[in-house]
């Protein structure tokens, strides 16, 4: 399953939200986001700093992931960005991979 890192922060009004819920009462929510969506979550940190939360969570596919993004977003609540994450062993098969590739101006 892909895995993506997830962060992100809250409005104020989903910081009013974290604190009436806790970061426990969050994390339920991610994991039944995510599970509804046929996805987990590896982990969640709470953090301070650009970004409230950092989240690795695993997915069936892209459309799974945009699916879920799309939902939170449209709450207002949260402004998020997910990158997906490959294992050592995918850099692996990417770098054995025969491209043909000019560089610009070369």
């Amino acid at each position: 399953m892909p895995k993506y890192l997830v962060q992100g922060s809250y409005t104020a009004e989903g910081t009013k939200g974290v604190l009436a819920e806790g970061g426990t009462g969050r994390r339920e929510a991610v994991e039944r986001v995510l599970s509804s969506c046929g996805g987990s979550l590896e982990s969640m940190y709470f953090a301070f700093g650009p970004d409230d939360f950092h989240i690795v969570v695993d997915m069936p596919d892209d459309v799974s992931m945009a699916a879920t993004a799309m939902a939170v977003r449209a709450t207002g609540a949260v402004t998020s960005r997910a990158v997906q994450l490959l294992r050592p062993e995918e850099i692996d098969e990417a770098a054995r991979k025969n491209l043909d590739f000019r560089a610009p101006g070369a």
